[in-house]
């Protein structure tokens, strides 16, 4: 071959091999991560990736690898709920108001793209769905009775080895047995069934109960605030629970790089606490072993937030942000970037349900 000519390809079929190259390496490895509004976009760019964003087994991929919180499932002054999205571009649903759900529904948890809603119909039916492909399941009655403003925790953690999506319900309630005790109803979408654990904690006095808006799962111990201040904690897998001594009924749970944590608001400032045994949970009533280890403090930007020292409150932290509500607005710290910013939208409830896009499939 004569060195001083080049093989016989044309710049042009260069550039279409790379860039088939390149579409499918982001099919195959970076789609999965990308947000449900985002794939619904992307059907658009070829056959291809309309045929593999559509097929089951990558739907299950993306909730693996999509677990990112994208928004906030609210519900507004007239008891509607409502989606407000971090970053409107990102996420969405086609009925944030859950008009596909047979009745009207409160929302009670969510978790890693799945709801778990409450029909306000006699019956009070739980349905857990997902409001991206508006798929829904109504769950059978449980046997015992979980009172007006159930305490419930819906527990969905995406498996590799799981295809099909499995979750549980736990519903911490008021014993009609044992009088001031709290017992726990477990929900398996394995057995589709309810059943009532063999733990009962006794001596939960009226200030001792679970506030029900207050639960959150860290790890395989699901956790509540009492209105006293301590922390009620459920472990399930033991199905073992103990109350933690916090002597401190303000501030929010949460969260934080697999840990259980604790928000409060202290004048301009946010004090982050971290439970400093986690993995043993062995704190028991009445020990005076320091609880929380890891305080730090974060202070927003006045400039975003403007002047509202102390009138904010938490409404959500997990370990990629902290949001809080000021005067019916909404605002997002995230804690890498340190940055503060507005999330568009009011926030006049005082709980909100963080929400990621996922396409997981009931």
């Amino acid at each position: 071959m004569d060195r001083g000519k080049r093989p016989d390809r044309s710049l042009a079929a260069l550039n279409s091999k790379m860039y088939m190259d390149l579409k499918d390496i982001i099919r195959e490895h970076s789609l999965s991560f990308l947000p449900a509004k985002s794939l619904f976009k992307f059907n658009a760019v070829c056959r291809d990736w309309k045929l593999q964003i559509s097929s089951p087994f990558f739907a299950h991929n993306q909730s693996l690898f999509c677990r990112s919180t994208s928004g906030f499932f609210i519900h507004s002054l007239d008891g509607s709920p409502s989606l407000i999205p971090i970053d409107p571009s990102f996420c969405g649903v086609p009925d944030p108001l859950l008009k596909f759900l047979p009745e009207p529904v409160d929302i009670r948890s969510s978790s890693n793209g799945l709801l778990c809603c409450q029909g306000r119909a006699e019956d009070k039916a739980y349905y857990i769905c997902n409001p991206v492909t508006q798929q829904w399941k109504k769950l059978p009655k449980s046997n015992v009775n979980h009172g007006p403003d159930p305490a419930i925790v819906l527990i969905f953690e995406p498996s590799l080895l799981n295809f099909v999506a499995e979750y549980k319900i736990i519903c911490a309630f008021r014993s009609t047995d044992f009088g001031d005790a709290v017992e726990f109803d477990i929900y398996s979408s394995k057995g589709n069934s309810w059943e009532v654990a063999g733990e009962i904690h006794f001596g939960a006095r009226a200030t001792r109960m679970p506030n029900p808006k207050s639960g959150v799962h860290v790890n395989g111990v699901v956790y509540w605030m009492t209105i006293s201040g301590s922390i009620l904690a459920f472990d399930l897998t033991k199905e073992r629970s103990q109350l933690l001594q916090n002597h401190d009924s303000r501030g929010i749970l949460g969260e934080f790089s697999g840990k259980l944590c604790k928000m409060n608001v202290f004048g301009n400032s946010i004090s982050l606490s971290i439970l400093d045994n986690v993995h043993s949970n062995t704190m028991q009533m009445g020990s005076k072993t320091k609880m929380w280890a890891g305080k730090q403090q974060v202070v927003l930007d006045s400039n975003i937030v403007g002047n509202v020292a102390g009138d904010y409150s938490v409404l959500h932290v997990d370990s990629n942000m902290l949001v809080v509500r000021s005067q019916g607005k909404a605002f997002w710290y995230d804690f890498k970037s340190r940055a503060t910013k507005c999330i568009p939208g009011e926030f006049h409830n005082s709980r909100c349900f963080p929400y990621v896009n996922s396409l997981v499939s009931l």
